[in-house]
């Protein structure tokens, strides 16, 4: 089959996974259903690519929709967490460290790999602090991808299954469609990923428009609202970036450096909800809001999740944000400090 055609087969496939795990009534529809037609596809070798601005609009049209929540009670409510914020962040760095020794015991990966592989920081960010330290970059991108991807399979999925849809009281702001007013909002949006994708700031093509949307909405100018559909086309983008990365070399590699992947992966979702359980019980939010806002898994796919069960979006938000703009600062001079105090040992 030729490239152009192996492509629309892709796509029209997705669409029709998508729609079908719609109508069985399954969690995240749009994006499961492009993550494993992609996948698929590429481990029987369509060695399909997808432009990263895929998921650059995916983020953007997530973020802008995020942003909504984000009214001028809901932001003073915020900044009350900020201190089982900084819990959260310090257990899921904890959690990472643990699980790093399962990778490196299963899969056979050297500390440094596996120190970024189980850091909750971001694929992409991850993966460029790995390549400053040293580690293998391809075994840090496939692990934390792969963990993703079982966040995104599993947590949303036994949500839906034990019937724990939350009930927090956040709703994105009340607005009419305004077409002119979601045509500003959505190059407003552009611009402000641009600018944050420019400065360097992580997810800067999600946290634009977030940022954005929820300056507007608390200072009370929001624009319109951003229809479902936008949402799920969203998904969709992030679901065909998420699905490509997994090439037929992640599925030839080793056997146990894939097995260690798939053990450190779950002790660490494991560890994640433990951590939860903790910080819930210490400060009364809901035990399913909390699950996800220390999850292992990305920001627009934990806020997407979030929306979808009605399980508090701007705190899992929060959450998110805050312990991605730590991880990614402290990253680095973590893994210096703790090589100073134990020089790692040789695989």
């Amino acid at each position: 089959m030729i490239p152009r055609a192996r492509w629309l087969a892709t796509i029209a496939a997705s669409i029709a996974a998508g729609g079908a795990i719609q109508a069985i009534g399954a969690p995240l529809p749009w994006m499961i259903g492009p993550i494993l037609v992609f996948a698929g596809a590429n481990a029987a070798h369509a060695g399909l690519h997808v432009p990263r601005s895929f998921r650059h609009a995916g983020q953007l049209l997530v973020g802008a929709a995020l942003g909504l929540y984000f009214t001028a009670p809901v932001l003073a409510q915020m900044l009350g967490l900020l201190g089982w914020i900084a819990l959260a962040t310090a257990l899921s760095l904890g959690a990472g460290l643990l699980a790093s020794r399962i990778l490196m015991r299963i899969g056979r990966v050297d500390p440094v790999t596996a120190f970024f592989a189980c850091t909750t920081g971001g694929a992409a960010e991850m993966a460029n602090q790995a390549e400053r330290h040293g580690a293998r970059v391809d075994q840090v991108a496939a692990s934390q991808v792969t963990r993703v991807l079982l966040v995104v399979l599993l947590l949303p999925l036994g949500f839906q299954l034990t019937g724990l849809h939350g009930h927090d009281a956040y709703y994105p702001v009340a607005l009419p469609l305004q077409p002119w007013g979601l045509v500003a909002l959505l190059l407003g949006s552009v611009l402000a990923g641009s600018l944050a994708s420019r400065f360097g700031v992580p997810n800067g093509w999600l946290f634009g428009p977030l940022l954005l949307g929820a300056i507007l909405t608390a200072s009370g100018h929001a624009l319109s609202s951003v229809p479902a559909w936008l949402v799920n086309l969203g998904q969709w983008l992030i679901g065909c970036s998420l699905g490509s990365r997994f090439t037929p070399e992640f599925f030839r590699g080793a056997r146990r450096f894939l097995l260690g992947v798939l053990a450190s992966g779950c002790v660490l979702i494991l560890l994640c909800l433990g951590s939860a359980s903790l910080v819930a019980w210490l400060s009364g939010i809901p035990w399913a809001t909390m699950a996800l806002a220390t999850a292992p898994g990305g920001l627009a796919e934990m806020g997407l999740t979030a929306k979808l069960l009605k399980l508090g979006v701007p705190v899992v938000t929060a959450f998110h944000v805050v312990r991605l703009a730590i991880v990614v600062t402290t990253a680095g001079p973590c893994f210096r400090l703790l090589r100073r105090l134990r020089p790692p040992a040789h695989s």
